[in-house]
């Protein structure tokens, strides 16, 4: 049947993408990292460290949450030190969120980590087919259906 690789691969994504999947990674990325670090915050900080100073409506379509909601993370996040607000220099009356270095030094904690475990994961693969599989995907992210 012409789809089932196509359905193989929708199913995999969906798995992937459920948000009991995500939720429970973001609280082994975030584990340890202090009480404003956890699987509610960490896509506020993922988000800004990949897109740079957002506004709270910018980063909602960014992340999948709506305004209010990044701004009550982010408020959390700014009374640990790891944003900050900062006025928009193309709209004064505008506020971009942007991370601080401790932000930025959290972030790189969850990518290690993430990183970490994607390897440890894929440890029992043959040798080079972990190597093709990432170049596989990469290929699939950049030119794949859902690229814009």
């Amino acid at each position: 049947m012409p789809n089932d690789v196509g359905h193989e691969i929708a199913d995999a994504l969906g798995t992937l993408l459920r948000r009991s999947t995500r939720e429970r990674i973001y609280r082994r990325l975030t584990e340890g990292l202090g009480e404003a670090v956890d699987e509610v915050t960490y896509p506020v900080l993922s988000g800004l460290a990949r897109t740079g100073p957002r506004s709270a409506a910018g980063l909602a379509d960014e992340i999948g949450l709506d305004r209010s909601g990044v701004t009550r993370r982010a408020t959390r996040l700014e009374q640990a030190g790891l944003l900050r607000r900062e006025p928009d220099p193309a709209d004064r009356r505008a506020t971009l969120l942007a991370l601080t270095e401790a932000g930025r030094a959290a972030i790189e904690t969850t990518r290690q980590r993430l990183a970490t475990h994607i390897e440890d994961s894929l440890a029992s693969w043959p040798p080079g087919e972990a190597q093709t599989f990432a170049r596989q995907l990469r290929r699939f992210v950049d030119h794949g259906p859902f690229t814009a």
